[in-house]
């Protein structure tokens, strides 16, 4: 039973189209020399005019082009290649890239701050924006189960509920699964987000 709040931001488990598989939908975007927020695995990310992406740090609405799932930089201090589950704030470093998960109809597992019942099934929700783990590079975010309603503009959409020995329906921090409500995920917008 999930009775401790233990959060993972969006971690990837499939998607709603006929593969079923998130497999191959890691797309490389650059991530600005000196960008200044951490960026954890499991974060919603969005891209921004420059052509690079950033945290989105939203939670009743977000405009994600997808979560992130690690990056790739030349360390400065080492000049060594290195790959990592988070971006360290201010890195510089003009090789930078994030690995995303992109697809628009990509399913991911994230736990509510609270409980949530079967009648949420359907239902939209809210984000919970906390800072990830620096030890272990993980995203902290979870859904706001308070907010589960049929509000149209709340970002994401829960299409099912975890069930297990670690979580049920109704527990005190239930495991659901959700995607990207239509329309608010950035490869789905009419606008463009160049310059």
């Amino acid at each position: 039973m999930a009775a401790t709040a233990t959060p993972m931001g969006a971690e990837p488990v499939g998607t709603l189209s006929a593969s079923g598989s998130f497999s191959g939908k890691v797309r490389h975007i650059k991530i600005a020399s000196g960008y200044a927020a951490n960026i954890f695995y499991g974060d919603f990310v969005k891209m921004v005019a420059a052509g690079v992406v950033e945290k989105d740090t939203g939670t009743t609405t977000l405009t994600p082009v997808g979560v992130f799932m690690g990056c790739a930089y030349t360390d400065p201090g080492t000049k060594q290649m290195t790959f990592s589950q988070m971006w360290p704030t201010g890195t510089v470093a003009s090789d930078a890239v994030a690995y995303v998960i992109d697809d628009p109809d990509a399913v991911f597992k994230m736990q509510g701050d609270a409980s949530l019942a079967q009648t949420d099934l359907g239902n939209n929700v809210a984000v919970v924006q906390t800072a990830g783990s620096t030890d272990i590079g993980r995203s902290k975010n979870a859904l706001d189960s308070s907010t589960a309603a049929t509000t149209a503009t709340l970002p994401l959409r829960i299409v099912e509920f975890v069930n297990g020995p670690d979580s049920a329906v109704g527990d005190a921090f239930t495991d659901a699964l959700v995607f990207f409500n239509f329309g608010d995920h950035q490869y789905r917008q009419h606008t463009g987000t160049g310059t």
